[in-house]
C-alpha cells in the first residue's frame, strides 16, 4: 500500500502523471452566508463528450440546467456531495469545502487515476491530485463539476426560500446581497445561516 507521504508528494509534485480515469472537482457555495458547500466530481467519457462545457458561472441558468441534465446522462461517473452549516461553523469554510471535495471523490462508483481540482488548495485524497487556479475554465471534467455543484446549490437554496421565504435565498442563492443583510437585520438568523460569518454574527450579537 502506498504511503500518506507518497501521496501527498504526487499531490504537490505532479511531475509524473499517471494514465487512466481523470475526475475533475468543483464546489460552489464558499461565499454565500447561508446553506451548505456543495462539491461535485465528474468523470467525463471522451467517447460521449459533452459540448459546450464552461465555467459555471459564465453560462445562463438555463444553459446551466440543460449541461447538467446532459452531464448526468454522459458521464462515466459522478457524485456530488456536500458539508452542512454546522460543518463550515466547525470546521471554517475552506475545511469544509474540502471535506465536501474528498466526499465527493470518495462517492464515485469507478475509482479515478488522477484528479483535478479547480482552485489552489487540494483535499487530502487517496489517488495523485493537482490543484489548477481557473480549472473550471480551463478543464472540460472541472467544468462539468462546476454545472454539477452550481445548479444542485441553487435547487438547495430554493427549498430554503420555501422554507423561509422572508430571506429571499431563491434570489440571492446565500450571498451578502444587500437584500440579504437588510433581511438579515430585520428577522436575524434563520437556522440555515452560517454562524461563524461576519454579517450573522453581527445580527447575532445586536439580538442579544
Amino acid at each position: 500500500m502506498r504511503s500518506s507521504r507518497f501521496l501527498r508528494a504526487e499531490q504537490l509534485g505532479l511531475d509524473w502523471t499517471p494514465s487512466g480515469l481523470v475526475a475533475g472537482v468543483d464546489e460552489a457555495g464558499r461565499g454565500p452566508l447561508a446553506g451548505p458547500v456543495v462539491a461535485a466530481a465528474v468523470i467525463l467519457d471522451e467517447r460521449n463528450p459533452v459540448h459546450g462545457l464552461a465555467d459555471s458561472k459564465t453560462l445562463s441558468p438555463m444553459r446551466r440546467e440543460r449541461l447538467f441534465d446532459e452531464i448526468r446522462a454522459r458521464a462515466l461517473a459522478l457524485c456530488v456531495a456536500s458539508a452542512s452549516v454546522e460543518e463550515i461553523d466547525a470546521l471554517n469554510i475552506l475545511q469544509a469545502t474540502l471535506l465536501a471535495m474528498r466526499r465527493a471523490v470518495e462517492g464515485l462508483r469507478l475509482r479515478p487515476a488522477r484528479v483535478l481540482v479547480d482552485g489552489n488548495r487540494l483535499p487530502i485524497l487517496h489517488v495523485p491530485a493537482e490543484a489548477i487556479v481557473r480549472g473550471d475554465a480551463k478543464v472540460a471534467a472541472i467544468s462539468a463539476a462546476s454545472i454539477l455543484a452550481k445548479v444542485t446549490r441553487d435547487g438547495l437554496c430554493r427549498e430554503l426560500h420555501r422554507a423561509h421565504p422572508q430571506y429571499g435565498f431563491d434570489v440571492h442563492k446565500g450571498y451578502p446581497t444587500p437584500e440579504h443583510l437588510d433581511a438579515l437585520r430585520l428577522h436575524g438568523a434563520c437556522i440555515a445561516h452560517r454562524r461563524s460569518f461576519g454579517p450573522v454574527q453581527s445580527v447575532l450579537v445586536d439580538a442579544r
